[in-house]
């Protein structure tokens, strides 16, 4: 068995996915990514193989749980063994809740959190047998932080925080690590998946994304890093972390925030002005 490290990682071929892919890639790591879009994932596997020359693409839908499978058949027939999968594909949804479509929280879920279960399912069985691996889940500060008019997409990476505790514990015993990664919102493509009522949502969340002042690069090193340590917790963002630990330790005052928030939301879609994002959380 080769004893090279190898990494699995979903959603790799832009944004974070594709700054972990290049981060590994440059430590020396074989790196394995799957994505939907196959023109981007040829361009990135190019890009990588400059780094790693036995990286390889594969299109994989989280949607389903056969090509997730495949996936990692593929992995393990290539190179034996699987050292950390990353759980990162994901979409974005943005909308009050008698506004969004049930087709919409059905698209969301699937991807977003049932995408991230196929994938800690059927690499926790590898790794289980191996004895070792690493499980990493990018959830947002949405998992943590619930701004109004993000119900879906909060519902959705608060369910992967759940599974990440949850997995923590369950799967110590089998030598198997777990790190949550919570980014509030940074530079990335998440706004083109944007789905929402709000004909503006889309230049909304692009506005929130180009506010950030850390990027892609700097969260993928953050991970890293975090892998290395064998560290739970990631929270990039300083700024959010302000808003977790006011609703842990003073919930009154996140309450009061969190209704003033959806006070200048109404009161914007009344009078149709854009929305500012102050406040809000990824």
């Amino acid at each position: 068995m080769s004893q090279e490290k190898t990494v699995a990682i979903t959603g790799g071929s832009s944004g974070l996915g594709k700054a972990l892919a290049l981060r590994f890639a440059r430590a020396g790591w074989k790196v394995a990514i799957a994505d939907i879009n196959q023109e981007r994932g040829e361009e990135t596997l190019a890009q990588l193989k400059a780094l790693a020359p036995d990286t390889f693409y594969q299109h994989c839908d989280v949607r389903d749980a056969s090509e997730v499978m495949q996936w990692r058949d593929a992995i393990l027939a290539r190179w034996q063994r699987i050292d950390v999968v990353v759980n990162n594909a994901g979409v974005a949804t943005f909308g009050n809740i008698d506004q969004c479509s049930l087709e919409d929280w059905d698209w969301v879920i699937d991807i977003n959190l049932m995408g991230v279960v196929r994938g800690c399912k059927y690499f926790s069985e590898v790794f289980k047998q191996q004895g070792f691996g690493h499980i990493v889940n990018v959830a947002s500060m949405a998992g943590l932080v619930h701004s109004p008019g993000m119900s879906s997409y909060n519902a959705t990476k608060a369910g992967v925080v759940a599974l990440s505790e949850t997995l923590r514990g369950e799967l110590k015993p089998y030598g198997i690590d777990v790190t949550l990664v919570c980014p509030g919102f940074f530079q990335t493509n998440l706004a083109e998946s944007t789905r929402s009522p709000d004909a503006d949502a889309k230049a909304l969340v692009a506005k929130m994304l180009a506010r950030s002042a850390i990027n892609a690069d700097d969260i993928a090193n953050m991970i890293f890093l975090a892998i290395e340590e064998r560290k739970y917790l990631v929270l990039p963002h300083r700024d959010y972390r302000k808003i977790w630990y006011l609703k842990r330790f003073l919930p009154f005052l996140y309450t009061r925030l969190m209704g003033k928030i959806g006070s200048k939301m109404a009161h914007s879609r009344k009078t149709r002005k854009p929305l500012s994002s102050e406040g809000s959380a990824a």
